[in-house]
C-alpha cells in the first residue's frame, strides 16, 4: 500500500468517525428534547392543529368572584376598598409601560404588553377610599381605628383567599397589585395555557 492509499484510508476513517460522533450527538439531543417535551416547538406536527385560545376580555371568573368577596369582607371591617384596575389589554399595558420612559409620568411597571397577569384577567389593583371620599394608596392609614394599617388588613384578607401580593416582590414591589396565577407562569400564558374556568 503506497502513501497516497494510506492517506485516503485515514481520511475515510476520520470522516466516518466524525459522522458517527455527529449522529450520536444529534440522537442524544433528540432524546433529551423528547423527554423534556419541547419537540412540538422544533418540529410541530403539521397534521395537528392547535386551537387559538379564546380572547381575554375581562377578569377570570374566579378572580372576579374573589374580588367581590374581598371588597365585601373589607367593608365588614370598616375598610372601603376600591378596585382601580382589573383586566388590561396588551395595548393598555404597553401604554402603561411607556409611562416614565417615552411618555410623561413615573415608571409604574416593568411589564410590557403580554407580560402582566392583568393581560390575562388574573390580577387586580386596589386602593382605599377615605371617609371623606378620597382615593388613596396610603399603606399606614387606620380609618377603622383598630390599631392596624387598613392596607395590610386588606392584603392579609387577599392572601387568605389565595391572592399573591405584589408587595412581596423583591425586584419591583407593586403594593396595590393582587393576582391569582393558578400555577401558570407568564411564559405558560403566552403559549396559550389558561386556568380552568372554575376551581
Amino acid at each position: 500500500m503506497n502513501s497516497i492509499q494510506r492517506k485516503e484510508k485515514l481520511r475515510r476513517r476520520k470522516s466516518l468517525r466524525n459522522w458517527i460522533i455527529a449522529t450520536m450527538f444529534i440522537s442524544i439531543v433528540y432524546l433529551w428534547l423528547q423527554q423534556k417535551g419541547d419537540m412540538g416547538e422544533l418540529w410541530p406536527d403539521q397534521t395537528q392543529t392547535i386551537p387559538e385560545p379564546m380572547p381575554i376580555t375581562g377578569l377570570h371568573p374566579v378572580v372576579a368572584e374573589n374580588e367581590g368577596v374581598l371588597v365585601r369582607m373589607a367593608a365588614r371591617r370598616g375598610i372601603h376598598v376600591v378596585i382601580t384596575h382589573g383586566y388590561r389589554s396588551v395595548e393598555e399595558q404597553d401604554a402603561l409601560f411607556a409611562q416614565g420612559r417615552s411618555t410623561s409620568g413615573n415608571i409604574v411597571t416593568n411589564a410590557r404588553g403580554g407580560e402582566s397577569y392583568h393581560n390575562y384577567g388574573l390580577a387586580i389593583d386596589f386602593a382605599l377610599k377615605t371617609p371623606e371620599g378620597d382615593i388613596v394608596w396610603d399603606m399606614e392609614r387606620d380609618d377603622n381605628g383598630n390599631g392596624k394599617a387598613d392596607w395590610m388588613e386588606v392584603v392579609a384578607l387577599a392572601k387568605e383567599m389565595g391572592f399573591t401580593w405584589g408587595g412581596d416582590w423583591t425586584d419591583f414591589p407593586d403594593y396595590p397589585h393582587l393576582q391569582m396565577d393558578f400555577g401558570l407562569s407568564i411564559r405558560d400564558l403566552k403559549r396559550g395555557k389558561r386556568p380552568p374556568a372554575a376551581p
